[in-house]
């Protein structure tokens, strides 16, 4: 390539556009940053499986058919909750579908459903389990394990089959206990 000869023009607008230049004088460059960013906490290892009461001392819960409704109400609430729930009184903040799942899959998907949603503050949510058309012998596998797993679940304070609008005894509509960041600011009237 031939060496291009420059005018003193060219060259002296050259050197207005640059300004002053000073010589390096180490050839090394410093690749580490002059102060370290601050470090990520680790995020917190969450024990859903904590959630759930002991099986053992729980009374041993009755099989559900197909077509069979379930309703639960905890200890110390009055009935008019569950008619209230049955109504729709409470509505619906979160809904998740189980539907496809093995019984190991749905557990989890339904304890991290529940964590995030009495974080959240979500009050009812819809959980839709399936009839179990499918089950052998006609024996809902799922449906009686959500209602197992529901009845000891620590932050349920009822829970009923929902309307058949919105999948009758193949779903169920959930109240939950408030979480204690929410439950002073949000006096709820049950």
């Amino acid at each position: 390539m031939a060496k291009k000869i420059l005018s003193s023009e060219d060259s002296d607008l050259f050197r207005q556009t640059i300004g002053n230049v000073r010589t390096v004088k180490s050839d090394k460059a410093v690749l580490t940053p002059a102060h370290k960013p601050k470090p990520y906490p680790k995020p917190a290892v969450i024990n859903v499986d904590g959630y759930l009461i002991d099986t053992a001392t729980s009374l041993p819960v009755e099989k559900v058919g197909i077509e069979d409704s379930m309703s639960f109400l905890n200890t110390g609430l009055q009935n008019n909750v569950l008619k209230k729930l049955r109504r729709g009184y409470f509505g619906l903040d979160a809904e998740i579908d189980l539907h496809g799942l093995n019984s190991e899959e749905a557990k989890r998907q339904l304890l991290n459903f529940l964590h995030y949603c009495v974080e959240d503050g979500y009050r009812c949510v819809h959980i839709v389990h399936g009839k179990g058309h499918r089950s052998p012998d006609n024996h809902p596998i799922l449906k009686n394990n959500v209602n197992l797993w529901l009845r000891q679940h620590k932050s349920v304070q009822a829970f009923c089959s929902a309307t058949p609008k919105n999948g009758g005894t193949g779903a169920v509509v959930v109240l939950l206990q408030l979480s204690d960041k929410y439950s002073h600011s949000d006096n709820i009237n049950l």
